[in-house]
């Protein structure tokens, strides 16, 4: 028996990995997280398989049915949106199954960042302009942010922000990054990216607060902040540059001299 932690994806059913759905499809139990993971992927659990909405659940109560399947010999589909290692809440469940010695596996899935930059048509790290992603959030209403990971220390390095759990707080965003990236930096609000009412608002830190306010963006949505998301002009990178060598494409030069 093992407890399968499944990347659902951000969100259109067709984002899930292949190992992903084929063990949904064979799963005696899925518990997945309703409120973000589509109804068309557990739809393909079988017929008879106990199917679980967990968002009304508390930790408690999932480990409870995941005991229930262990003591069963019954694999489990603990299916999350996205890739479960970002803010997936998978830590403190994976601590309880190692303490009842239940194994588990986790199968990651597409993140929401990903998915946005796919969506809109951008690469996050682009020569010369930003390198680096980083992946965080803000302080609400869930657990604090250590006071090392805040914004203005994080703006500091000038690279791509992805900002997850975050939209209700984008005055706090314009006001700690603005210093580092300038009022006109530019910033992309995505909204439920993968489901068919995605929505990408775009504008710069100094006025995107007032274009989510007029879309009444509240919830489902991650802040993309740096230049690299809307770059004017930049250099090549030196992969596919003729004058830039290396091993794979020395092999491939001597493979065509000994062709000749």
């Amino acid at each position: 028996m093992t407890v399968y932690f499944i990347g659902a994806g951000p969100g259109a059913p067709d984002l899930i990995t292949v190992r992903g759905l084929k063990l949904i499809q064979r799963c005696p139990m899925c518990l997945y997280a309703g409120s973000l993971v589509p109804e068309a992927i557990v739809a393909e659990a079988p017929k008879d398989a106990v199917v679980k909405d967990t968002a009304p659940m508390h930790l408690d109560e999932i480990i409870e049915d995941i005991k229930i399947a262990h003591e069963r010999g019954e694999d489990v589909a603990r299916v999350h949106s996205g890739d479960p290692s970002i803010y997936g809440a998978i830590a403190e469940q994976i601590r309880r199954l190692r303490a009842l010695d239940i194994p588990f596996e986790v199968v990651p899935g597409v993140p929401a960042f990903a998915a946005a930059a796919a969506a809109l048509g951008a690469e996050l790290t682009v020569p010369g302009i930003a390198q680096t992603i980083i992946l965080t959030r803000t302080s609400m209403k869930s657990s604090a942010m250590p006071e090392r990971e805040s914004l203005a220390i994080l703006g500091q390095s000038g690279a791509t922000l992805a900002i997850h759990l975050s939209v209700r707080n984008i005055p706090h965003v314009e006001r700690e990054l603005t210093p580092h990236y300038g009022p006109d930096c530019p910033v992309v609000v995505a909204y439920r990216v993968g489901w068919p009412d995605q929505m990408f608002i775009r504008g710069t830190l100094s006025d995107i607060r007032q274009k989510v306010r007029a879309e009444k963006i509240t919830r489902t949505a991650l802040i993309l902040v740096g230049p690299a998301i809307a770059p004017q002009e930049f250099e090549d990178s030196r992969l596919y540059d003729a004058d830039f060598s290396h091993i794979l494409r020395f092999q491939a030069k001597e493979k065509a001299n000994e062709a000749k």
